[in-house]
């Protein structure tokens, strides 16, 4: 669900140091919102701060949010927590393989425009969709 962004309240955090905000928000900018943040039932904020802060840089009036229902204090820490805790970064090899595939997607040789020409022919002369 949409969110506006005026609307939820930031108390208390753990996490001090929002750290470069730059390339999500670039992300989010050509991308969108990839994950919603989760708020509690009074739209406070228990998980996501970067992404909000991000989403306020580029000046969104709105945000996905997941409303979840952790009435304790203790519940709504342990939810923030969890929430980063146990990510995982790409290693180097599954980074340099994802590159290598984008490339490929962005950039097809001869034969795979020849075939997407060929199937968009027939997709619009047969009026279907991709």
């Amino acid at each position: 669900m949409q969110i506006p962004v005026e609307d939820i309240k930031v108390r208390k955090r753990i996490r001090k140091d929002m750290g470069d905000l730059g390339a999500l928000a670039e992300s989010m900018k050509r991308l969108g919102q990839i994950s919603p943040i989760t708020l509690s039932k009074q739209n406070e904020l228990i998980a996501g701060g970067r992404r909000l802060a991000a989403a306020k840089s580029l000046g969104w009036k709105t945000i996905s949010a997941v409303i979840v229902d952790l009435p304790e204090k203790l519940s709504r820490l342990e939810y923030e927590v969890e929430e980063n805790l146990y990510r995982q970064d790409l290693n180097d090899d599954e980074i340099s393989k994802a590159s290598r595939e984008i490339c490929k997607l962005r950039n097809p040789g001869f034969f795979r425009r020849l075939w997407n020409s060929i199937a968009a022919f027939f997709r619009r002369i047969f009026n279907i969709s991709p």
